[in-house]
C-alpha cells in the first residue's frame, strides 16, 4: 500500500460528470476561494449513505448506525446503556439519501481500526471522548493530532484509571508510547492534508489492489488511486461478462488489483 506524503487538497476537474460546470474551477475563483470550497465538500456535504460508508472502512452497517445514531438499550431489571453519537452524520432530507460526509467516514475508520484491536466500543467511548477533548479541535478523530498525539495521550488517561480497554490499544516499545499493529495500520491509511484533516484514504478491505475514496474524485466514491477508475464501474462490467484481461486493458487496472476487488465483492454477496 503506497501511503503518499502530505499535501493540500488539490481538485480534479475529471470528477464532473460531462454537461456540468466544474464547482472548482472558475477563472473568477482565487486560490484560496477554492481551497475553502473544498474543505466545505470534505466537511459539509454528505457523500455516503451507512451502507456505503459501512463497506469502505468494512464493518457491520448496524454497527455504523450506532456510531452515527447513538443508542439506548433498556435490559430488563437493569439501568440504561446509552451511547452518544460519535460519528458526524448531516441527517438527509429524505430516507435513504447519504447522510455521513468525507470527516464522517475518516472518524469511522479510527472508529472501525479500534474494533478491529478488539476492545469493544463500550468499554472504549470514555477514553475516546477523553481524548477528544484533550486534543481540543472539532472531529479530533478525524485529524492528524490523533495520529500523533492520541497514542501518548490515551496511554495517559489509562495511566490514571481513565479507560477500560487502553492496554489493548497501546502499547509501550522502546520507550515510546504507540497504538497496536491493528490501530496504526488503519491509522496509515489515512492521508492528511495541510489543514492536519483527513483527505484520502485507502481502503482497507483489499489485500492487493490500492483503492482509494477522495471527496475530490468521483464525488468520493472508491476507485483505483493510480487510473481514477470506479470501482463499481469495473465491477459492472465483470458482471456482465467481461473478462479481467478486458478490464486490464481498456482501464489499465493490473489483473492483480481487478480480481482482488472481484474477491471482495464476491464475499460480501454471500
Amino acid at each position: 500500500m503506497a501511503v503518499g506524503p502530505r499535501s493540500g487538497i488539490v481538485p480534479d476537474p475529471s470528477v464532473v460528470p460531462s454537461g456540468h460546470a466544474s464547482p472548482w474551477f472558475n477563472g473568477d475563483r482565487r486560490p484560496e476561494e477554492v481551497a475553502l470550497k473544498v474543505r466545505d465538500l470534505r466537511f459539509d456535504a454528505p457523500l455516503y449513505t451507512v451502507a456505503e460508508a459501512a463497506r469502505i472502512v468494512d464493518v457491520h452497517p448496524p454497527t455504523l448506525t450506532t456510531w452515527v445514531k447513538g443508542y439506548h438499550r433498556q435490559p430488563a431489571g437493569r439501568p440504561a446503556v446509552v451511547g452518544a453519537p460519535i460519528v458526524t452524520f448531516i441527517e438527509p432530507d429524505r430516507h435513504g439519501e447519504p447522510g455521513i460526509p468525507f470527516v464522517g467516514l475518516a472518524e469511522a475508520m479510527v472508529l472501525a481500526a479500534v474494533r478491529r484491536s478488539g476492545v469493544s466500543m463500550q468499554r472504549i467511548r470514555p477514553a475516546l471522548a477523553r481524548l477528544a477533548d484533550h486534543i481540543g479541535i472539532e472531529h479530533a478523530l478525524a485529524s492528524e493530532k490523533l495520529y500523533t498525539d492520541g497514542a501518548d495521550l490515551l496511554f495517559d488517561f489509562g495511566e490514571v484509571g481513565g479507560g477500560d480497554g487502553i492496554d489493548d490499544l497501546v502499547v509501550v516499545r522502546n520507550g515510546q508510547r504507540i497504538f497496536v499493529e491493528v490501530v496504526r495500520d488503519y491509522l496509515q491509511r489515512i492521508r492528511y492534508a495541510s489543514d492536519g484533516y483527513a483527505e484520502l484514504i485507502h481502503v482497507p478491505a483489499y489485500r492487493h489492489a490500492d483503492v482509494v475514496v477522495d471527496p475530490t474524485r468521483q464525488f468520493g466514491a472508491p476507485i483505483f488511486e493510480r487510473s481514477g477508475v470506479r470501482v463499481d464501474d469495473v465491477l459492472d462490467r465483470f458482471w456482465a461478462g467481461e473478462s479481467i484481461d478486458d478490464l486490464d486493458d481498456e482501464f489499465g487496472v493490473p489483473a492483480s488489483e481487478l480480481e482482488d476487488v472481484v474477491r471482495v465483492a464476491s464475499r460480501r454477496a454471500a
